[in-house]
């Protein structure tokens, strides 16, 4: 019995012992675990100062085509024929419409007749004039009746330059009632149906050239005075994008858009359509001094303005956040060039401002420190 209780005895003693030396084990790392804290580390970068940057910004116009007209008749009167319709292409020269012509071969056939008369009372009147020329002579006719002798062929003659004239106009209005393409093109529009009559300077027909396509851009005026003749710039019709040449730069500022407008030429190469319109790409230069930082790295500020995160340094291995008002002067699709509360080669935080807040020590993603209280 003795013996057993003995044995008890070293047992519990045994399991106690076991149990204070694993207590002591825990004690160790949790003494150990507390003198050692982990500080949240940040991908930051320098600020750099640029005294300018530069905007893109895009302008738009319409392309039109060199000759681009309404075409119609000099002279009024009734369409009696129309050759081409819109879609049409044409050559230069090409009869498009003709007018009736009845009234005016009726006034051509009159002209003529009158001028056959008048030229009858010519050949009467000259044969009297020497009648009367011989006559004086032999003193048969005064001088006066001589000079009306003469005076009458000159009448005659200046009544014949003026029938020959109406009759030259006649001419001259037969071959305007015949429209002709005044070059090479394709008939845009028609404006008018068989019958119609159409008063003087109607146009019939919009007739579009082959010549060289033309961008019409208008752009500011600081703008326009950076650019020259001559000038190459990208212009951009639909999907397709041309390097063009400036052909013009206008005098003056649209009295609506206010702005000055850029005749700009297409390659030959370019197939556009008339009324496309055209988008002309511009890098300008703005000086303006400021820093250019991701989209990340900026935060809702108050009153307007936005925010970034610096890094100030704390200490040989950690940095505290602050928080800066900053302005956003311009953005793309992935910078922001701002100005504000904040100095050249400052380390802002440039992505996962969700993690911090202002006031708390960090390290920067790069060193990955860790510090012991």
């Amino acid at each position: 019995m003795f013996a057993a209780m003995s044995f008890t005895q070293h047992a519990k003693g045994l399991a106690l012992g076991l149990s204070l030396l694993l207590l002591n084990g825990c004690g160790s790392e949790v003494k150990e675990h507390s003198h050692t804290v982990e500080y949240q580390s940040v991908q930051a970068q320098p600020l750099v100062l640029s005294d300018r940057y530069q905007q893109m910004q895009t302008y738009t116009g319409t392309i039109r085509s060199a000759n681009t007209t309404g075409i119609g008749f000099e002279l009024p009167g009734k369409l009696n024929s129309i050759v081409v319709d819109s879609g049409d292409t044409v050559k230069k020269g090409q009869v498009l419409a003709q007018l009736d012509i009845d009234l005016l071969i009726a006034e051509k056939q009159q002209l003529e007749a009158s001028l056959l008369q008048t030229q009858a009372d010519i050949d009467l009147a000259k044969s009297t004039l020497r009648r009367t020329e011989k006559l004086k002579t032999q003193n048969y006719v005064s001088a006066q009746q001589l000079d009306e002798t003469q005076q009458q062929v000159i009448s005659l003659q200046a009544n014949q330059k003026r029938i020959e004239a109406s009759l030259s106009a006649t001419n001259l209005k037969l071959e305007k009632s015949t429209l002709l393409a005044p070059f090479d093109g394709t008939i845009s529009q028609r404006y008018h149906n068989l019958g119609e009559v159409i008063a003087l300077g109607s146009p019939v027909f919009t007739l579009i050239g082959n010549s060289q396509a033309v961008a019409y851009i208008g752009v500011p005026v600081d703008v326009a005075q950076q650019l020259t003749t001559q000038q190459h710039v990208d212009v951009r019709v639909g999907k397709q994008t041309f390097t063009a040449q400036i052909a013009g730069i206008s005098a003056e500022v649209n009295a609506i858009s206010r702005t000055v407008q850029l005749r700009i030429q297409l390659p030959e190469s370019a197939r556009v359509i008339n009324g496309e319109i055209a988008y002309l790409a511009y890098q300008q230069d703005n000086l303006t001094a400021g820093y250019w930082v991701p989209m990340s790295a900026l935060t809702d500020g108050v009153r307007g303005l936005w925010n970034v995160y610096v890094l100030a340094k704390d200490d040989q291995n950690h940095y505290q956040v602050e928080r800066r008002d900053v302005e956003i002067i311009y953005t793309n699709e992935q910078q922001a060039f701002i100005n504000g509360a904040i100095k050249a080669d400052e380390q802002i935080v440039s992505d996962g401002l969700h993690k911090i807040v202002v006031g708390q020590k960090v390290t920067l993603a790069n060193t990955q420190l860790v510090g012991a209280l």
